[in-house]
């Protein structure tokens, strides 16, 4: 695989937090309004920081103890399952000013919190946030996640856009993404997308920076030989299984 780095857009691709004990990986990417610091925290759960505000994505307890982590800003949840709705989670990092962004499920069950749907804007901390559309299109697995109920997002920060994908598979949706910077597409099956259709899905919009995460069982390093060089894409494999 022949990886292009984009220089103008990385500073730094290494880094640790240590928290409860664990220790989590960082990246810093820099932005035009700050660095930009992502925390892999695991599976499909991750921390961004930037100007001292903190946003934390499906926060899940099983994976971290919440009680160390920095206390969010605002929470960004995509959809109502146990590993991606964790109202422990949530409670141990709220404070009375945190935003939590959320599709209508999730409402459903904390009764508190933003609702946004599909095709949807919002400003949050200064960041534009985007809900886009995360659906199963496989026939036997479009009960996991069916169309029309759950949300990816699309962050603007400053002048970078991130794609979190949440649950799905390379729907057609994808081809609308513009300008990604980065991209958080999760490689998990049953459940979400074969490392073949993850590149189906870079082909699509053409992220700079591809990160797999929520991944399972899934091996990496399969993604890496399906990606070939004519991609113009930096693959960044991190923990996040």
């Amino acid at each position: 695989m022949k990886t292009v780095l984009v220089l103008s857009l990385i500073i730094t691709a290494v880094g640790f937090v240590i928290a409860g004990g664990n220790k989590f990986k960082q990246d810093v990417i820099k932005t035009s309004i700050g660095k930009l610091t992502i925390t892999f925290i695991g599976h499909g759960t991750l921390i961004l920081e930037v100007n001292g505000k903190v946003i934390h994505v499906d926060p899940w307890t099983q994976l971290a103890d919440y009680t160390t982590l920095p206390k969010a800003d605002a929470i960004l949840i995509t959809h109502m399952h146990f590993d991606h709705l964790d109202p422990k989670a949530i409670d141990e990092i709220s404070k009375p000013s945190t935003q939590i962004i959320e599709q209508p499920t999730v409402f459903d069950t904390l009764h508190k919190g933003i609702v946004m749907k599909s095709g949807e804007t919002q400003t949050i901390l200064g960041i534009k946030v985007e809900a886009v559309p995360a659906y199963n299109t496989t026939k036997g697995r479009d009960e996991f996640h069916p169309k029309g109920r759950d949300n990816g997002y699309v962050l603007t920060v400053g002048d970078k856009r991130i794609y979190i994908a949440g649950d799905t598979e390379n729907i057609p949706e994808m081809a609308a993404l513009k300008n990604i910077d980065i991209a958080f597409l999760p490689m998990n099956q049953p459940y979400t997308m074969l490392p073949e259709q993850v590149v189906a899905a870079v082909k699509m919009f053409h992220p700079k920076i591809l990160y797999p995460y929520h991944y399972g069982e899934t091996d990496p390093p399969v993604l890496k030989k399906l990606l070939s060089s004519d991609h113009i894409v930096e693959l960044r494999i991190r923990p996040m299984k």
